[in-house]
Formats: C-alpha cells, sequence, structure tokens
C-alpha cells in the first residue's frame, strides 16, 4: 500500500541565525528583519506600545546562513543581501504597497549546499553601500560593487575574487573609510603547514592574522593591503566608525580581553571583566559572543555580550591623530544572545540563543552610574601580567524590558496528550536551556487579554453595545437581554445602570440597533420600539397572538420573523421614521435566525435577507425595492441552522496586482450540529457557492459580528469559542483560549478600541486579541536546568521531567564553593533566570521534577548529587516487585500511607520512576566514570517520588521503557531487560549488535521492539519467551542518523535524523508475519544479509524539514479531524505529516506544487525540489508549506495556475484551506 502524505508546519523555526536593521519601507522609521530557519521576518517597532509589530514572514525555502543590509548612495531605503545554501548572492527589496519580498538580483557563484569552500557562511558590506564580501569557511571570498543605474535601479558586478587557500576564515566585517576604497577585515588562520605535520606541533604554533583586503573601485581589483598576527584566541571583529565619525580601525575580540587594532596605529587592549562570586572559575575566561556599535550626534559606543549574557559598554577616547585609549565597564545582563540591535527611538532588540526574545528600553546610557571603568592606558604589558577585572552583578538599571516574545527554541522533547478533557489533545513541550528552560503547554488558539470580568445578578441571555449617535466613535450602552427583562448598563470610567435610556426593561431584548443618525432601535418578542434622541418612542406591536421570534438590524434596515413563519420587513424613511413593507412573506416552515447584512457605503439599503428555517433550508430573500421579499435562492443544510449572518470579508480573488485585497459578501452559517460553513454571497443574483465546513463542536453554533484590527471577523460559540478571520488573503478559523461564552458582541471604547462583550454564566467579560495572526497559545512553567526527557504518569495528569546542565554547579557543590571561600556570594538574591546558575568545567547540576501541567505548578524535586547527571527517564510497574517484599506487614503500612488511588478512588498498582544517569561525564571525547539506573517509587498519588535504590551499568542509558511488567534499557549498544530486586534491578536478557553504536530511541508493541541508533537507522526485534532472548529480523537499507523514532503502527515506523530529515519506513507484510508465527520460530533459522538483519524495511516517505526532528507522534489534533504525524523539531519546529484520503487529492496536489515551484520560486535561488531532498530524494511528500504559499500570490499568477488545475481561484483556495482545516490548526 502507497502512503503519500502533505507537510504542514504548525510552528515555524524560532532559533534566529541574525537580525539587522534598516529603514526597508522607505519611511523614516527602523525597522528589523530576523532571519530563523528558512524565513525571513519583517518587524516594525511601536514606540508607543513598546512592542514588536510583525509585518510579514516569509519562507525562502533555503538554508539562511547570513544576512546584511545597505543601502546604495542617493537611495531611501535599504535592501536585504542574503548569503544561504543555493550557491548564490541574492539581493531583497521590501515593496510596502503588497507587503512583500521580491528579488532584485540573484547571481550564482557556486555549488549548492552548506559546504566549508562555497561562500554564503560570512557576509560583509561597505558602510557606504559600495561593496560587499561574501566569504566561505575555507579559502574563498568574493567581492561584488553595488551601484545604480540611470533609472536608480541597483546594479551588481561580476564578483571579484579574494581568495587564499589553506586558509580558514573566523570573522569578516566592512570598515568605515567614508568614501575612500572600500576595506574589508578578516580573521584568518594558514594552515598550510599543519596539513603537512603529522606530528601536530605546527597546529599548536599556528597564527591568527588579521587582514585589510581593499577593493580598489578605479582598478576594479582587490588586493591584500596589510595583515599582521593576533591572539589565537580571537573570534569577533567589531569595525569602528571612521571618516569624520572615528578613528577607523576593528575592535578584536579575544579570550580575556578586547584590543584595538588598526594599520599604522598603536594597539590597545582592555580585559573583559568578570563576576566576582565564590563560584569563580579562574581557568574559564570570558569571550565576547555578540555585539553592536551605535553612532550618536558626535559620539558613538559599542555593546558588547560576554558569554555569561552580561554587556559591557565600549568607548574609546580618540583625537584627529590617533586613539589615546579604549574603556570598558558593566551596563547590564540580559539573555545571551544571537544579535543585538540598537535603534535610533531608544530601544535594544535582544535576539536571545534560546528561550524569548527580549525587546528592552533604554532608561540612560551608564554614564554617571558607580560602576568601575577599566582603561587600556593601565594595560600596556602583556595581559597575563595583569589581575582579573571583576565587577558586581545587579538587576536592570539601564535597560527597561518592555517586551517579551515567546519562542519554542530549543525543543528538546514533547509529548501529545488531552490533560484538560478539550475537544482537542495539547502539546506538552520541553524548551529553551538552563534556567530560562520551561515546561510549555502548547494549544491551538488565539491569546485573550481580559480586561473586565464581572458578577452579574442573573444569567443573561443575550448582550449587545451601542452607540447613540452616528457621529460617535465609542460605544454607549452594554444591553443585557434576561428571561424577564432588560437591563442597560453605561460605557464610562464606571459601568451603571442606565434608567432613562427608553428601552423596555420589562421584557427580553431580541435585538438593539443604533439607526439613522440619532434614534435607537429595541426589538422585543411583542414588537419594536424606535426611541428617538428626545427620548420619543414609536411602538410596532406584533400581531395578537404572535410573538416575534427572530430579529436582524442594521443601520437602516429591520426584519422580523413571527410565529407564524412570516417575514415582517422595515425600513427608515427619510424623515428618520421606520416604515413597514406592505406585504409580508411566508417562508412555509418555522423560522430560527435572520440576517441582514451592513448598508454597503454610498448606498441606501442591503439588499439581502438571510433567513434560516426548521427544514434544514437557508434562504436569501430580496430587499431590493423592484422586488422586494422574493426569494432568490435556497441552500439545503445538513442539520437546522441555528444562526445565519451576512458579513463582507477581504477577498484576495478580486484584488488587482498592486492594489489591495478587495472584499466580497460571504454567508455565514451555524448549524445546531455544531458545523460552521462559509458560502460565497454574489451580489447580484444572491446565490450561494464555494462553501466551506468545520466542524466546532456538537452544540449549536452562535455567530456575532466584531471588529478585530480593523477587519470585520465572525465570534462562533459553540463549545468553544471560535474566531473566524482574514489572516493574510487566507480565511482561518482559530479557537479562543477563554473561557467558553454563551453570547458576544463587539465592544468599543477609549480603552478599548476594538474588543468583545460576551457573557459567561452570570459573568460578564470583555476582552480583546492584540496577536491575531497567532494561532498558538503556550503556558510556561519554568525548569531549574536543561531539561532531557518527560514522561506521562499513566494514572495522573503529571509529568516526571529530568534535567541536567554541563559545566554549572549543583546546590551542594554551591554550597561547599560557599564554605570555602572568602568572597561574597552576589548570586543569593539574582534570579537564574536572567543571570544563570554559576559555571564551574568538568561539573553537572541535574534534577528530577513532578509538574502538574493543568495547574500550572511544581509538586515534587529531587536534586541529584556525586557530579550525577540524569539523561533518560521512564514510567515502569514491576510485575514482580511485590515478591520481592519480605516484610508483608511493613510493605501493607507503606501502601496504607502513600498508596495511590485514581479518580474514581480505585487503587493503581504500584509504580516506579526509573531515571539513567551518568557520573563525572565528559562530552568530547565522550566518557563516564560510571552510570546507574536509579529507581523511585511513586507515591502519594503520583506526586512524591521515593528513592529504592541504584544499578551500576556499564554505558549511560539513553532509552528507557517498559516492556511487559519488566524494565527496557538501551546503554551503548546493548538492549537489556531489568527486572526489580530488592537491593538492585537485576538482568533478565541482553541482545548486543557491533552494528550498533548507542540506541537513542525504544518502541515496543506485544513481543516487537524497534530500536533506533545514532548511526544506525531502526531495527526490528522480536523477542522469544522460550529462549529469553531478542532475533533481529529487519533493518533498514540506509544508516540514518536516528534523533527520535515512533510506531505508526505494527509494521510502520516514522522517525527524524539528525540531519533534518521526517522519514517512514515499513517492515513487509510478509516478513512481519514471519516474525510473529510461533514467536519468531522461523526467524531463528534465517541467514543475515551482509551483516545485517535477515530482512529490509521499505522506505514509504521521506522529507527534509531543515531541523532536527527531537519527537515524533501519531495524534489527532482537530475535533473531527484525521490522525497524523506531529513532529517537533530543536529549533522551535512543530509541523505535520498528513495522508491523503483520495488518489484524486494527491494527483491535485501534486501538480500544484510543480506549478507552484515554477511561478513562486524560492527568494534565495534555492530550487524547491533540491532543497525538500537535500540529503534524499523527497519520496511521497507534498510540501504544503509551498502550496500554501498561493494564497498570497498575485491574482494574475492565481489564475494562471488555477486554469492549469482546471479549477476557479476560490475552489483552489478552498482545496488548500481543506487540508489544513481536517488535519492541524
Amino acid at each position: 500500500m502507497v502512503m503519500f502524505l502533505y507537510n504542514l508546519t504548525l510552528v515555524p523555526a524560532s532559533a534566529v541565525t541574525t537580525s539587522v536593521i534598516g529603514q526597508f519601507s522607505g519611511q523614516r522609521h527602523q525597522e528589523i528583519v530576523i532571519a530563523k530557519g528558512s524565513r525571513i521576518e519583517l518587524f516594525r517597532p511601536d514606540p508607543s506600545a513598546g512592542k514588536l509589530v510583525s509585518i510579514v514572514s516569509t519562507d525562502l525555502f533555503g538554508v539562511i546562513r547570513s544576512v546584511m543590509p545597505f543601502r546604495v548612495a542617493g537611495s531611501v531605503k535599504d535592501y536585504l543581501i542574503i548569503g544561504s545554501d543555493s550557491g548564490r548572492i541574492s539581493i531583497l527589496e521590501y515593496k510596502q504597497e503588497s507587503n512583500r519580498f521580491v528579488k532584485v538580483h540573484l547571481e550564482t557563484f557556486g555549488k549548492t549546499g552548506v559546504r566549508r569552500v562555497v561562500p554564503g557562511q560570512y557576509l560583509a558590506v561597505d558602510p557606504k553601500g559600495r561593496a560587499t564580501m561574501i566569504a566561505s569557511v575555507e579559502k574563498n571570498k568574493l567581492v561584488y560593487i553595488l551601484n545604480r543605474d540611470s533609472d536608480a535601479n541597483i546594479t551588481i558586478s561580476s564578483p571579484l575574487e579574494a581568495h587564499k587557500p589553506r586558509s580558514l576564515l573566523y570573522d569578516v566585517v566592512g570598515l568605515d573609510v567614508g568614501y575612500d576604497n572600500p576595506i574589508f577585515a578578516s580573521l584568518e588562520v594558514d594552515y598550510t603547514e599543519s596539513d603537512l605535520d603529522p606530528s601536530g606541533m605546527a597546529l599548536l604554533e599556528s597564527k591568527k592574522i588579521l587582514t585589510y583586503y581593499e577593493l580598489d573601485l578605479g582598478l576594479n581589483h582587490v588586493v591584500r593591503m596589510w595583515s599582521d598576527v593576533v591572539d589565537r584566541q580571537a573570534n569577533r571583529l567589531f569595525p569602528v566608525p571612521g571618516g569624520p565619525d572615528g578613528p577607523c580601525g576593528v575592535l578584536v575580540c579575544t579570550e580575556g580581553y578586547i584590543m584595538y587594532r588598526h594599520i599604522n596605529k598603536t594597539i590597545h587592549k582592555v580585559p573583559i571583566p568578570r563576576r566576582r562570586t565564590p563560584y569563580d572559575d579562574p581557568s574559564r575566561k570570558r569571550i565576547i559572543i555578540c555585539g553592536v556599535m551605535h553612532k550618536m550626534k558626535g559620539a558613538f559606543f559599542f555593546l558588547l555580550q560576554s558569554d555569561e549574557g552580561d554587556l559591557f559598554k565600549v568607548t574609546i577616547d580618540y583625537n584627529v591623530r590617533a586613539v589615546e585609549g579604549v574603556k570598558i565597564k558593566y551596563f547590564d545582563t540580559v539573555s545571551i544572545a544571537k544579535s543585538l540591535n540598537i535603534l535610533k527611538s531608544g530601544f535594544l532588540f535582544v535576539a536571545a540563543e534560546g528561550g524569548a526574545h527580549g525587546f528592552y528600553q533604554f532608561e540612560k546610557l551608564g554614564d554617571d552610574d558607580d560602576e568601575t571603568e577599566y582603561s587600556s592606558a593601565d594595560y600596556t604589558k602583556d595581559m597575563s601580567e595583569y589581575p582579573a577585572a571583576y565587577f558586581h552583578p545587579r538587576p536592570l538599571e539601564n535597560l527597561v524590558l518592555v517586551d517579551n516574545m515567546e519562542t519554542l527554541n530549543p525543543l528538546i522533547d514533547a509529548q501529545v496528550a488531552n490533560l484538560t478533557n478539550e475537544d482537542a489533545p495539547q502539546i506538552y513541550a520541553l524548551t529553551g536551556q538552563g534556567p530560562r528552560a520551561a515546561f510549555k503547554t502548547i494549544r491551538n488558539g488565539l491569546d485573550v487579554s481580559e480586561i473586565v470580568a464581572s458578577e452579574l445578578p442573573g444569567e443573561p441571555t443575550a448582550v449587545w453595545t451601542t452607540r447613540l449617535t452616528a457621529a460617535d466613535e465609542f460605544d454607549a450602552y452594554i444591553v443585557l437581554s434576561f428571561v424577564n427583562g432588560t437591563l442597560v448598563l453605561s460605557i464610562g470610567e464606571t459601568v451603571e445602570e442606565v434608567t432613562d435610556s427608553g428601552f423596555l426593561s420589562s421584557s427580553p431584548t431580541l435585538a438593539v440597533q443604533q439607526v439613522g443618525d440619532d434614534s435607537l432601535v429595541q426589538v422585543y418578542p411583542k414588537g419594536i420600539r424606535h426611541i428617538s434622541a428626545t427620548k420619543e418612542i414609536n411602538e410596532w406591536e406584533a400581531p395578537v397572538h404572535t410573538m416575534i421570534v427572530a430579529a436582524t438590524t442594521n443601520e437602516r434596515q429591520v426584519a422580523v420573523a413571527l410565529s407564524t413563519g412570516e417575514i415582517v420587513y422595515l425600513e427608515l424613511d427619510e424623515d428618520g421614521q421606520l416604515n413597514e413593507y406592505q406585504e409580508r412573506q411566508a417562508m412555509g416552515a418555522g423560522v430560527l435566525s435572520l440576517s441582514v447584512g451592513d448598508v454597503p457605503e454610498g448606498q441606501v439599503r442591503n439588499t439581502f435577507l438571510a433567513v434560516g428555517c426548521d427544514d434544514s433550508t437557508v434562504r436569501i430573500i430580496s430587499l431590493d425595492p423592484e422586488n422586494t421579499l422574493e426569494s432568490l435562492s435556497v441552500q439545503a443544510l445538513t442539520a437546522p441552522p441555528s444562526a445565519v449572518r451576512i458579513m463582507s470579508m477581504p477577498d484576495s480573488a478580486f484584488a488587482d496586482s498592486t492594489g489591495p485585497v478587495g472584499s466580497s459578501l460571504y454567508l455565514h452559517i451555524g448549524l445546531q450540529n455544531g458545523v460552521y460553513l462559509r458560502a460565497a454571497l454574489d451580489d447580484v443574483s444572491g446565490t450561494l457557492s464555494d462553501t466551506t465546513t468545520q466542524f466546532l463542536g456538537p452544540r449549536a453554533v452562535k455567530l456575532f459580528k466584531v471588529m478585530m484590527h480593523g477587519q470585520p471577523t465572525m465570534l462562533a460559540v459553540s463549545t468553544r469559542s471560535w474566531l473566524a478571520y482574514m489572516r493574510d488573503t487566507t480565511f482561518v478559523v482559530s479557537p479562543l483560549v477563554y473561557e467558553t461564552l454563551e453570547y458576544g458582541c463587539g465592544f468599543s471604547s477609549e480603552q478599548c478600541p476594538e474588543g468583545v462583550v460576551g457573557v459567561e454564566g452570570s459573568n460578564l467579560r470583555i476582552f480583546t486579541m492584540e496577536k491575531l495572526g497567532e494561532n498558538v497559545k503556550e503556558d510556561g512553567l519554568g525548569l531549574t536546568y536543561t531539561p532531557r526527557r518527560l514522561v506521562k504518569n499513566p494514572f495522573y495528569s503529571l509529568y516526571y521531567v529530568v534535567e541536567s546542565d554541563s559545566g554549572t554547579l549543583s546546590p551542594d557543590a554551591m554550597a561547599e564553593h560557599v564554605a570555602n571561600s572568602r568572597t561574597q556570594s552576589d548570586y543569593d538574591n539574582l534570579p537564574p533566570e536572567e543571570f544563570g546558575l554559576p559555571r564551574v568545567s568538568g561539573q553537572w547540576a541535574s534534577c528530577i521534577e513532578v509538574i502538574d501541567p493543568v495547574g500550572q505548578e511544581k509538586a515534587f524535586k529531587v536534586e541529584l548529587s556525586e557530579n550525577e547527571a540524569a539523561f533518560s527517564i521512564a514510567v515502569c510497574s514491576f510485575s514482580a516487585s511485590e515478591r520481592h517484599f519480605d516484610d508483608e506487614d511493613e510493605e501493607e503500612e507503606e501502601e496504607e500511607e502513600e498508596g495511590n488511588v485514581d479518580e474514581n478512588g480505585d487503587a493503581v498498582p504500584d509504580m516506579y520512576v526509573v531515571v539513567g544517569t551518568a557520573k563525572d561525564l565528559n562530552l568530547i571525547p565522550k566518557r563516564a566514570k560510571a552510570a546507574y539506573l536509579r529507581v523511585y517509587k511513586i507515591v502519594s498519588n503520583g506526586t512524591r517520588l521515593k528513592f529504592v535504590h541504584k544499578t551500576e551499568i556499564d554505558e549511560p542509558a539513553i532509552a528507557l521503557s517498559e516492556f511487559q511488567g519488566r524494565l527496557l534499557v538501551g546503554a551503548g549498544r546493548s538492549l537489556r531487560i531489568y527486572d526489580k530486586g530488592m537491593k538492585q534491578l537485576l538482568r533478565k536478557a541482553e541482545y548486543k549488535d557491533r552494528g550498533l553504536s548507542n540506541i537513542v530511541s525504544l518502541s515496543v508493541s506485544h513481543n516487537r521492539v524497534i530500536i533506533g541508533d545514532v548511526r544506525e537507522s531502526v531495527t526490528y526485534l522480536v523477542y522469544r519467551h522460550e529462549d529469553n532472548k531478542f532475533l533481529a529480523f529487519a533493518d533498514d537499507t540506509v544508516a540514518r542518523h536516528t534523533t527520535c523514532a515512533s510506531m505508526l503502527d505494527y509494521d510502520t515506523v516514522a522517525g527524524g535524523d539528525r540531519f533534518g530529515n521526517v522519514w517512514v519506513v515499513r517492515c513487509p507484510a510478509k516478513l512481519s508475519a514471519e516474525a510473529d508465527d510461533d514467536n519468531g520460530a522461523q526467524v531463528m533459522n534465517m541467514r543475515p544479509y551482509l551483516d545485517g538483519a535477515p530482512g529490509r524495511l521499505d522506505l514509504i516517505a521521506h522529507f527534509y524539514t531543515q531541523d532536527i526532528p527531537t519527537s515524533v507522534h501519531k495524534a489527532q489534533l482537530v475535533p473531527g479531524g484525521r490522525e497524523v504525524i506531529l513532529y517537533t523539531g530543536l529549533q522551535g519546529t512543530i509541523g505535520v505529516l498528513a495522508p491523503f484520503s483520495t488518489r484524486g487529492d494527491v494527483d491535485f496536489f501534486q501538480q500544484l506544487e510543480q506549478l507552484m515551484r515554477t511561478e513562486d520560486p524560492g527568494l534565495s535561488g534555492r530550487e524547491h525540489l533540491t532543497y525538500r531532498g537535500a540529503y534524499v530524494p523527497v519520496k511521497s511528500v507534498v510540501d504544503g508549506d509551498l502550496c500554501e504559499r498561493y494564497n498570497v500570490l498575485p491574482v494574475e499568477q492565481k489564475r494562471k495556475i488555477a486554469s492549469e488545475l482546471e479549477r476557479s481561484v476560490r475552489e483552489v483556495e478552498r482545496k488548500i484551506a481543506g487540508m489544513r482545516v481536517r488535519s492541524a490548526f
């Protein structure tokens, strides 16, 4: 059976490659471009709100290696230069009118892929925008001259070579030399002698060179103009302003100190201060990992960050002739960053290496504080002759954190479970590193910011807001309808009841509307009340023995449905009076809901009325004066409609090539069986077409129009609250991570211009959604160290997490250091999530934590001592554990005190947590003094762990799993079965294969065990009880470097490898049957094939994701949806592989993917097919991310592709949206 899959990225990678600032839109304000994985995202700071607002995110479908901005002379905007794995240099421009990046130039210079001899790893630009240097790790450097032609278009020259054979490059920057010939500075190492010396002595004596390359614009060639030896540990260069702004030159950062270098200039050195702490390791020198230079009027300074996160302000004193000194002082401490950016508006953006990115505001520049300042004038000799420079870390003084951008990077492990009993499961993930790590609960939904939550005297059935006049900007009243009356509240500084509103308070309300210039309408079961600005009331009463059962209004029209099934239509005349149309339309069925859309701009009425009837139909009625109340179309439904709404929404199908997105009329329908539909409503004929459906929940759907972020959106209420809106040009229906509402309405006030007011039980709630495009909500619980693995308790909503950090002191070691040191600790009152934990080489800190994700709390914690580190964990129920207790009375007493019961009060079997640890572990080369399996008994309903014993093993165990009431352990190349003894675990069986390297994953089903090896892919084993041994019967044809693997069914496994590939392999049916026959008896007689297992696995699917998979699961993510393969990646990626249900869908999307490759090639220049097959050709997987780019194409391209597919544009868009709706979010 052939399997075809559809790849969708739910959460893109959030690990930042680099970030740059510039005026990319051609306006005066600065913007930030962040490169993450294969995406670039443009952010615009909002100084008033103190936030970064995402403008556009584009997938380049290539590995982004470097990004730099530049601006050619005479231009008013900045451009981007991209170095990627395409073997091409790409110049991009941001087009604000179409809100997208476009290619300006694409120049080929080398092979594809990330290779050490192919340029793209390093990128430097002349500050005047005249030239750029793109370089590789080894040998090759190319210089391009940038200019403008007579039409103001960017031009790029042929490359000029600046190669140096047998040299390694560490950094390259463009010097600020004014308008002299451009100069590029680089850090290089010549390894010619090291390559020829087998003893290795030449390597130890090799020197690092600071080299200047000059581009002679007159002769059009590049020369090496100057070079000098610098410290071997130098790692970063920062250009110093030149020309009229500064002395020119570079800051060279090395271990322990920073020095200023330039041609024929005095060398200035200054130390990198270190924290004054009793935990200080004198042998560990600080290095600078990133930094930024900021120019001000008549001055400049550097902010450089050390590997502990400390920021240092570096200034240079100079005169016309020479540099007088370099000074450094402690500034503040922020997250360890990949990139720093300072904006002219007074903000600092910190692109964190892991965890949340920070957006800070400068309070002051640190000029008038008491921090010790170190000057190069005091360091004129060799730096080793001077004592270390120290500072005292402290909370932020110069910076203020104004916004956090949460990320999932790095995402180490994850599981899917539904612990809150919602209609969709949650993803529980381990993210971050060190003290900034977190246990995160990830759920599909829009994050809601609650403004007001107030309890009411009763339970309202409905709520509305209304203005008093058409000219009012904000709402004035909140109208609440109860079973026996109506309550009117005023909106202002305080919410008070209004008694003179003119509304009938003794009856429930069906509709409220501000009509005309300054009057209000209230619809109630017995009639319609029209209230003028002077409180004059005009009543329209329902006929005798009838009641109004449904109503709809807009600013000029009112339509009501009577209990007799008749429609009554009223319209506002020129005098501001409501006039009833002479005739009434009998529907022939009970009316459940009505809707008349808003009056279009420039018109006096909406010409359509939607009527939902109890015969499971929706009818479109004309309100045009020529054929008033005439039926135009009928739509049959699968269930009676509970709500209908006519609303105009943006529609990309009617936009021109350069203009904004147009609008189309849609009919939104909510059914009583929980299905939500949206159908296009023809604005001429009134016919319905292009219907999309989505299941929201088992309860009837109610619909309410609300304004959000300047666009009309639809609030749908079922078992959960949902919001239907346009994201870019895609129609999206996302749940709200909020209480389930009974009724809702748009809300607008001075404090909340765009919000929602809703009722939930007896509570009135007002809220808004600040991040409309982000349909994933993350709730984090901080951890102590870097998490390694998590496992769920099978009976309780609890997770057990093992954590460990290398080079970090444990609490016991910290106490010992303090006791033996005379230095006072600065860490006592500093939060570790901001300042980190004390670092000492060779030390490990590790713990086991019990996490309650529902209550968002830590239930229990076990710290490991004696330099032990935990790496694996499993929950196991030892079937033979009861017979190892000699004292039965003692056992019964323990069970009474610590026994576990489930939610029903029934006793649960004894459960144990087994943790694999290593003592004194050294990572490179990998070796440990000892390895253990620690066993803890789960007590107190899963919330506590009681130590039982630990067993020494020969290698650290990376993979643990329960197997038929015993413990299955993967340690190195050995697979073992352990049972529980009184004083340690007892080894019962072992399997060793010399072809294995290190077992990293275990999957178990019945007698079958599937092991994943870090170098040898997966191997299928069968366990024979009769012989107490494992037999290998199938392995892979490719030696994949497995990072994770999981069984999809009895024969099929999905996994990932360290190169970013996700794959699916399957055991042939015949071989699988033979392995199960007589418990593997036939396998014993099979001969190994090519020194491996007797059989081979079939490759079903293969796909390159550009992120190292850390977990793979089979899950159903949406209610009523299909099961998918969910994978998570180290850089924060969450994606799914959804199976196609029909061959027709496979053919359609394969053809669409091929057309998209042609019509929308990647901006980096990388061919999509070779990108997705970077290591192994892509097999049986369609790239849904590429297909979804169809939604953002210009209309002409959409129509061209749709015609090739013999479909309409809307049909193609509906097909694409349907794949995501049925499979993921």
